[in-house]
């Protein structure tokens, strides 16, 4: 075998004039081997400059090999365009093994952009009616991957043919390949429609995912078309019942689910099919009930599944019972350990509040056990979520919540909390003394992370509630000491009421609240303490001296 090998290589470089080519996986050992990225680049570069002068000659026998080798190279960074037009004549060859890898390399060096794709054109032609199944699944691998505009519209007749065909193998191939065809040029769609229906039919799982991807592409893209595929509800329907009745099946079962890949994709076809649609909702109902309820919660591949659902029963017009479970499922997820889940969660309730209010509401507690999770991600949806569960009823234990969680927060999380505090206490407040108490607790907590339209609004608020002047400015004034630099917006909001109301300060009027024991000369030394203070900001020095110039007049 040793001589044989030694006197074939004798006469490959008596004919070629050129030694045998190193193989693959001696340059992939090469290039491993290399220390530093110096000795990586002369390794490739040597190759490179190998692979060249082989190029140049006409009847190259190592041909295949060379551009497996330059594909590699190419994957590692290092510049292969040399190489397209050798890719061009494997792809012309009859042999199988060069085929293969003349479409991976077009796949990986060639795209639209580029004149030379279009040459490959009469290939693919020419490889879409082969007799051999895995000559055709190549063309529509290639095809699918580099098509332009031009190409989609000379071949999508043989694709359309290649639908039809009995073979399982090729008509899923020919679904994903009319799947990139039509996101190409979206105006082929309707060649393509009486061929996708009888997709469905199918029992090979590789052809119905694919040919639900394709209808699924099809509704996204075309109204028309949604409306054409909404008689096939029943057929989706069915398939997906059969996977949940099915038993065990070693070839689709993934972690005791059978084929949860094909689950998803229908349930996500089902939901554009039911979306204001109230016969294709009712037709569904009971079998997203069924994959609510029997899917296994243990494993990830069941999460995606009931997740897919939840979204599901939350975009059609489904039954509210149907509603409450997909909202109860969330509040499992809420529950789980995987912080990505408990993301997923958060994300598709604040999604969902407006579809069942209520529902969520039951899981307040959960979602408020949330702003303590160590992931910022989860607290920011969590904070949000809580925000969008305020209404009359809840908002005093709320706002508890929150003002504790306004206390431990983050920076990033002060500003957006602090605002939206004020927000939800201007629409929900059950009194005027209560909005006021909370919004200085705020001005307190939060410090200088308040954004300025709370203060102007706060001050508003103040102004046009005559009732609470004395009460609100004699509690102002017992905040004011304890840290002004902190505090600055608080420092504003009681310069201001100080110069509107400081004769106030020793009222008996004031609610709840007794009179403040202040002189005037401990206003004034406060004020000339403040302004010498050289961290204040421009703002509070004009508010505190606005103040001052008010108190003048009233002492």
């Amino acid at each position: 075998m040793y001589s044989y090998n030694v006197d074939y290589c004798s006469v490959a470089m008596l004919t070629t004039g050129m030694p045998t080519p190193m193989r693959l996986r001696d340059l992939i050992r090469q290039i491993r081997a290399a220390r530093t990225a110096a000795d990586e680049r002369a390794v490739v570069q040597k190759e490179c400059a190998y692979i060249r002068s082989t190029f140049r000659e006409e009847d190259n026998m190592w041909r295949c090999r060379n551009v497996a080798k330059l594909l590699y190279i190419h994957m590692l960074g290092y510049p292969a365009h040399f190489g397209q037009l050798e890719c061009l004549k494997l792809i012309a060859s009859p042999r199988f093994t060069d085929k293969r890898i003349g479409y991976l390399g077009a796949m990986l060096l060639l795209d639209e952009r580029q004149d030379v794709h279009l040459l490959i054109t009469n290939s693919l032609k020419n490889d879409l009616n082969s007799p051999t199944q895995f000559m055709v699944g190549l063309a529509l691998c290639a095809l699918g991957s580099i098509c332009s505009p031009e190409m989609s519209r000379d071949l999508a007749g043989e694709v359309e043919r290649l639908l039809k065909t009995s073979n399982a193998y090729i008509r899923k191939k020919a679904a994903l390949c009319a799947f990139r065809i039509i996101r190409k040029v979206p105006e082929l769609m309707e060649m393509f429609i009486p061929a996708t229906r009888s997709l469905l039919t199918e029992k090979n799982h590789g052809v119905l995912i694919t040919g639900v991807i394709l209808i699924t592409e099809m509704c996204e893209r075309s109204p028309d078309a949604l409306q054409h595929f909404k008689k096939l509800v029943p057929n989706l329907v069915r398939v997906l019942k059969n996977l949940i009745m099915a038993g065990y099946s070693p070839e689709h079962d993934v972690c005791g689910v059978s084929d949860p890949f094909l689950q998803v994709n229908i349930l996500r076809l089902l939901r554009l099919l039911g979306k204001n649609d109230a016969e294709s909702s009712e037709a569904m109902n009971d079998i997203l009930a069924q994959v609510a309820t029997n899917t296994e919660t243990t494993k990830n591949v069941g999460n995606a599944i009931l997740y897919e659902s939840v979204l599901t029963i939350m975009d059609i017009k489904s039954e509210s019972g149907l509603r409450v479970l997909g909202v109860n499922i969330l509040g499992r997820f809420l529950l789980n350990t995987d912080k990505n889940i408990r993301y997923v969660a958060l994300n598709t309730l604040l999604r969902s509040v407006h579809a069942d209010y209520n529902a969520v509401q039951r899981h307040r507690n959960t979602i408020l056990d949330c702003l303590k999770d160590p992931d910022v991600s989860i607290r920011r949806r969590a904070l949000e979520l809580c925000f969008a569960l305020i209404n009359v009823q809840n908002i005093r234990s709320m706002t508890k919540e929150l003002l504790v969680f306004l206390e431990k927060a983050d920076p990033e999380f002060k500003s957006l909390c602090s605002s939206n505090l004020f927000i939800a206490a201007e629409m929900y407040a059950p009194t005027k003394k209560w909005h006021v108490d909370t919004m200085i607790r705020v001005l307190t907590t939060a410090g200088n992370y308040v954004r300025d339209d709370v203060v102007g609004s706060l001050i508003q608020l103040i102004s046009d509630t005559t009732e609470l002047h004395a009460y609100t400015v004699q509690q102002l004034w017992r905040q004011l000491a304890d840290d002004p630099i902190g505090k600055q917006p608080l420092v504003q909001v009681g310069s201001w009421c100080l110069g509107e109301y400081g004769d106030l300060l020793g009222s008996s009027e004031a609610q709840d609240a007794d009179p403040v024991q202040v002189t005037e000369d401990e206003i004034v030394d406060f004020y000339e303490k403040l302004l010498s203070i050289n961290q204040m900001q421009l703002v509070t020095r004009e508010y505190a001296v606005t103040a001052l110039m008010k108190l003048s007049v009233r002492f």
